[in-house]
């Protein structure tokens, strides 16, 4: 599965270790950046991890700011994208599960490493139900597309 990840400078330490745990895993990655601890503004990131996901460049993207929100709001905003910060276990499974999360947002600040390889061997590995699921991200789609014009 090809990956798009990036972070803001809070969480470009974690961003090296996660890259280094996808191609562990066998999973192919495009890095975004940031690469330094300089400030820059993450929905500058959450953009470009986005629209490769949106454009299929990705098949997911994966974001870490300090508490994984703002990545979340601002990738949001990007038609076709799924984004959700996830704490535990439980967040993970159910965002693939349940709403086939397609951005998973990560907290540099707030989570180990760890619980942060747990989330994403469980956010890989989980598989969308479909289903009535499908019917509500159908929902969602429609939404969108009323506020994309």
């Amino acid at each position: 599965m090809r990956i798009a990840v990036g972070s803001d400078h809070r969480g470009v330490e974690m961003r090296g270790k996660l890259i280094e745990l996808l191609v562990r895993l066998d999973q192919e990655v495009i890095d975004v950046g940031s690469h330094g601890d300089v400030p820059c503004d993450y929905p500058d990131i959450a953009a470009d991890v986005g629209h490769k996901v949106a454009n299929g460049d990705a098949e997911r993207g994966i974001l870490i700011c300090g508490s994984g929100l703002g990545m979340c709001i601002a990738a949001n905003k990007i038609s076709g994208i799924r984004a959700a910060p996830c704490y535990d276990d439980v967040t993970a499974e159910l965002s693939r599960r349940h709403n086939d999360l397609n951005v998973l947002c990560l907290s540099g600040d707030m989570l180990g490493d760890r619980l942060v390889d747990r989330l994403v061997e469980i956010w890989l590995s989980t598989p969308f139900e479909g289903g009535r699921h499908a019917r509500r991200l159908a929902k969602i789609a429609e939404i969108e597309s009323r506020h994309d014009k």
